[in-house]
């Protein structure tokens, strides 16, 4: 990914197994461009579910865009998601025989100034996951701590 980050899904990784990354266009209007372009989106509660033979992103919040007045956009709308045949096919199957989820992990422009948006196949964490997680996560904090006063 090189490209400005428009927002991101920092809960993800604390509440799922994140495995399989892929990079997805969105299929966008003008006004929500715009709204994009200032910086604004929300992508935390949001997932991807599959309808029919396409992959859509659910509840992902881009706010209204101030200029655009009456041609302006429904900011919580679904929003088709831009793949090939083979990684929409590979996703569908993920989701329906394995039973996982696909997570938007990060929001940003590309090279070419293009909204992609970087999702994850996802496992559910149980409730000792996140707690192990968040040990690791400390013990690497007091960890790194310790280093640093030592040298």
């Amino acid at each position: 990914m090189a490209g400005k980050l428009i927002a991101e899904n920092r809960r993800a990784r604390f509440d799922y197994f994140l495995e399989d990354f892929t990079e997805a266009g969105i299929a966008l209007t003008g006004s929500e461009v715009k709204s994009l372009r200032g910086g604004k989106a929300n992508i935390a509660e949001s997932y991807a579910a599959v309808e029919g033979d396409e992959i859509v992103l659910v509840n992902a919040d881009i706010p209204p865009y101030a200029g655009a007045n009456r041609f302006n956009h429904e900011p919580r709308r679904p929003r088709k998601l831009l793949l090939h045949r083979r990684e929409i096919d590979k996703l569908i199957g993920a989701v329906q025989r394995e039973g996982r989820t696909i997570i938007p992990v990060k929001l940003y422009w590309n090279d070419k100034g293009m909204a992609k948006l970087e999702i994850a196949l996802a496992k559910g964490k149980k409730l000792h996951d996140k707690r192990q997680t968040e040990a690791d996560r400390d013990w690497q904090r007091d960890k790194a701590r310790l280093l640093r006063d030592r040298g």
